[in-house]
């Protein structure tokens, strides 16, 4: 259920339809310094989930990291009360049913300063995206600006991507580029990403980049 990546660091995977679409989906899990558990886009909390996440200690942050992967953060919250939960921007506005403790933004929240990087995707705002860098393993995680979608997917999704973008390496899809407003401001954004020591990147839909990542993302993004 759980994959180690790296000390410290693990994902796992379910099926996810969007618009009929098979996308599948991903959730990240780091171990911080104090030893509680920092989860990124929590999948749908199945008791085989639960089981393997309380398996690595006890759940402290919980993330919902843009304004489409949150379908399953309220079950966690339910689940995990002493948890803090983080909400990307406009979120709490669309789940009004929910009350976050914070919302997320750049500034670090003291409990990961240190060991987190914390950036709000900025020129999409539709997407709301915040996106982060994991310090110790030179992890960059994304949610849906850039996919990364192989030969494993159904044929429906194979041929989506290959039209939109997002097959066979880590890129942006025409949807991306769509909803990018301010091509400016995802420049910054991107600009301020590629002076991290980015090794490993992890989407929410598709292949992990697992080495060269800076690479990867930078040609994702060339466009902007």
């Amino acid at each position: 259920m759980l994959r180690a990546l790296d000390e410290n660091l693990w994902v796992a995977e379910q099926q996810q339809r969007f618009m009929g679409i098979e996308v599948g989906s991903r959730m990240t899990v780091l171990r911080l310094a104090d030893g509680g558990l920092w989860v990124h886009s929590p999948l749908r909390l199945a008791p085989a989930v639960r089981e393997a996440v309380d398996a690595l200690g006890p759940v402290r942050h919980l993330v919902a990291p843009n304004l489409f992967h949150h379908l399953s953060i309220g079950d966690w919250m339910a689940a995990y009360p002493q948890a803090r939960s983080y909400a990307a921007p406009g979120l709490p506005e669309k789940r009004q049913d929910l009350r976050f403790h914070e919302l997320l933004s750049d500034t670090v929240p003291a409990p990961w300063a240190g060991q987190l990087e914390v950036l709000p995707w900025r020129g999409a705002p539709m997407l709301g995206e915040v996106v982060f860098f994991h310090h110790a393993s030179r992890t960059l995680l994304l949610t849906d600006t850039a996919h990364n979608i192989g030969p494993e997917a159904p044929a429906l999704t194979r041929t989506l991507f290959k039209v939109l973008g997002g097959y066979g390496r880590l890129s942006t899809s025409l949807v991306d580029r769509l909803i990018t407003r301010n091509r400016a401001a995802a420049r910054g954004t991107v600009d301020t990403i590629l002076k991290w020591d980015i090794q490993r990147v992890i989407p929410s839909h598709g292949h992990i980049v697992e080495r060269d990542g800076a690479r990867a993302f930078r040609e994702a993004y060339a466009w902007v």
